[in-house]
């Protein structure tokens, strides 16, 4: 679902990238079959890329909003990526005058390397990586400048959108002129390959950060108390109350640790103590914490879950 093209040379480099991105939902075999006949080229119009999900029960989402390529000051990166239910496999080139690298990760971690000097490299599948060589050599010139490259890049990308439906028309383009020798312009490629594998190993790390904490706070939230009796009023003082916790009921904080546990005396607000007096029973009716008797509402710092 990707296309990328790359152009390294002496002068600079000229990097172009489609736009679009595909979602496949439903049986896993189903998905594997209709994506067999998109990347081999029998599916050749959205119209018929519906179509044939239709037909195999899947159903597919297009938006023409990714962002394939980008710069890191002297240097063009490009990536495209595969999911699995597992992981997440993704192939870049980094590049600039003279010279690229291209990566590929399994999560974070470099699995292969290659480097070369002057070149054109292109990502895609098999389809439209014969479609865009094909097109590349067919208004390919001896002499010819970044600008010209860039021209003809985009024309490639077009022509090759009209053929299959998994290269959007829209896309971005880059171009590089550093002045920058060999020598120094593969030490800035590796530096910039380290730094940017650092930097997504770091974003892996904080997704799977937050994705313990949701997962964790899915679960406490299905603890929280929505209805019912909470406990008795065991003092009233000024405009604070002490209120016994009913077996299986706690408090906890915002970080989801318990700060009052059953039985325990909890201390809460109140504006009114001449709604309350000790033996009272407090509950939550209505989404309110509040006095049975009087229905005079509690303020409380804390949330109130059934315990383990």
């Amino acid at each position: 679902m990707s296309l990328i093209i790359t152009y390294i040379g002496s002068k600079g480099c000229v990097i172009v990238g489609d736009k679009r991105r595909i979602g496949f939902y439903g049986p896993e075999q189903a998905r594997e079959r209709l994506e067999e006949e998109l990347y081999s080229g029998k599916i050749n119009t959205s119209e018929k890329l519906f179509k044939k999900a239709d037909e195999h029960g899947i159903t597919i989402k297009i938006s023409d909003d990714a962002e394939k390529i980008r710069e890191r000051d002297d240097v063009v990166i490009g990536e495209v990526r595969s999911k699995t239910t597992l992981e997440t496999k993704r192939k870049r080139i980094y590049a600039t005058t003279g010279t690229y690298s291209m990566i590929e990760l399994l999560g974070s971690d470099v699995q292969t390397m290659k480097s070369g000097e002057s070149a054109i490299i292109v990502f895609g599948n098999k389809y439209t990586q014969k479609l865009a060589e094909k097109s590349v050599n067919k208004f390919w010139k001896s002499k010819i400048n970044l600008l010209e490259v860039g021209k003809i890049f985009e024309t490639v990308m077009e022509q090759v959108a009209l053929e299959t439906p998994s290269v959007s028309p829209e896309h971005d383009m880059i171009i590089k002129y550093p002045k920058i020798g060999l020598k120094s312009a593969k030490e800035l490629v590796r530096k910039t390959i380290i730094q940017d594998v650092k930097e997504l190993s770091m974003w892996r790390d904080k997704l799977r950060e937050n994705m313990v904490t949701t997962s964790k706070n899915i679960q406490m939230a299905s603890k929280i108390i929505i209805t019912g009796d909470i406990g008795t009023v065991d003092y009233v003082k000024d405009n604070e109350i002490g209120i016994i916790l009913n077996k299986g009921i706690e408090a906890l904080n915002k970080d989801w640790e318990v700060m009052v546990k059953p039985s325990e005396i909890i201390r809460m607000t109140i504006e009114d103590i001449s709604n309350v007096s000790k033996g009272d029973l407090a509950v939550i009716e209505n989404e309110n914490l509040c006095i049975k008797r009087t229905k005079e509402l509690l303020n409380c710092e804390f949330i109130l879950c059934k315990s383990e």
